[in-house]
């Protein structure tokens, strides 16, 4: 399949993801009915395994497999009517449910992971000891993607549930990171008001309805923009999501007007510092007072950012 120089979807990219989706669907048997012969779609028996033997809440259940409130309510309403799991108002709050499996639904969950267990040794089978090493590897980097691909960026304002959320771990972070630790109230000040429009913004980045990343602009006349508060979730990491939070800020920067970005870094941010050089930024003389800096950075946005 040939790749268009400047990166762009094209015909060729969708026609091979149709077809990826195609094979795959058929293979793990999702067009049956009765999948995995358990009498129950798909569907079902997905939401099974991610209730878990622990049982959560109805609302993290919506979140993490994006469905319509709707139809989770009758895929529950199913399992329920098949007494494998049951639904109540959560003990901490009685507006949220807790969907909890039975012992019927422990039963058939461990029978599920047993078939799904059976399943995937079935697909390897066949295959050369090479084949099974190189449908693992690249089965592993395309759920990797298929994770990017979920990962939406969006503003809100700092005072936000879930700018608060990611500024509490970024926080947590550098204090262990840093030498000395990390004291917010000692580093240079980026109020509230400073990343909020039209003065600034402030960008999350959620998986699932849950914050796993931020980053910051803050305006001043005359002056470059300041990025500010880059950070991404341990968990998300390898994702690319730090270049998509920065591109997104450079491009919001761009659209304001600014010609130059720049930012500061602590030198124990080690993959921070690579991801800024890998996108243009180069270091220049110190900008600001930042204590905890020891790199400061500077990109000046062209056509292409």
């Amino acid at each position: 399949m040939e790749r268009p120089a400047d990166g762009a979807v094209n015909t060729a990219m969708i026609g091979q993801i149709r077809s990826f989706n195609r094979t795959v669907t058929q293979r793990i048997g999702a067009l049956h009915e009765d999948f995995l012969a358990r009498d129950r779609p798909l569907a079902q028996s997905r939401l099974l395994w991610e209730i878990g033997s622990a049982g959560t809440d109805v609302r993290l259940l919506r979140w993490r497999l994006d469905l319509d409130s709707g139809y989770l309510s009758r895929l529950l309403r199913s399992l329920e009517q098949q007494q494998l799991v049951s639904v109540e108002p959560s003990e901490s709050d009685a507006r949220i449910r807790t969907v909890r499996l039975t012992a019927r639904g422990l039963a058939e969950r461990a029978e599920l992971d047993a078939r799904s267990d059976a399943a995937a040794q079935a697909i390897l089978d066949p295959l050369t000891p090479q084949q099974r090493a190189s449908l693992a590897a690249a089965m592993a980097d395309v759920e990797r993607l298929l994770v990017a691909s979920t990962v939406t960026i969006g503003p809100v304002d700092p005072s936000h549930p879930d700018a608060r959320s990611c500024l509490r771990a970024y926080f947590a972070e550098l204090a262990r990171r840093f030498e000395h630790g990390f004291d917010p109230d000692l580093s240079t000040p980026a109020a509230d008001s400073e990343l909020s429009p039209p003065s600034g913004l402030f960008l999350v980045a959620s998986l699932h309805g849950e914050p796993v990343g931020c980053g910051a602009l803050r305006f001043r006349p005359g002056e470059p923009a300041d990025i500010k508060r880059m950070w991404v979730g341990e968990a998300v990491r390898g994702l690319g999501l730090g270049r998509r939070i920065l591109a997104d800020l450079e491009a919001h920067a761009q659209a304001r007007g600014a010609s130059v970005v720049r930012l500061e870094t602590n030198r124990t941010l080690t993959e921070a510092i690579a991801l800024y050089r890998g996108a243009g930024y180069r270091e220049v003389a110190a900008f600001n007072a930042e204590p905890y800096a020891h790199h400061w950075f500077e990109k000046e946005l062209g056509a292409g950012a």
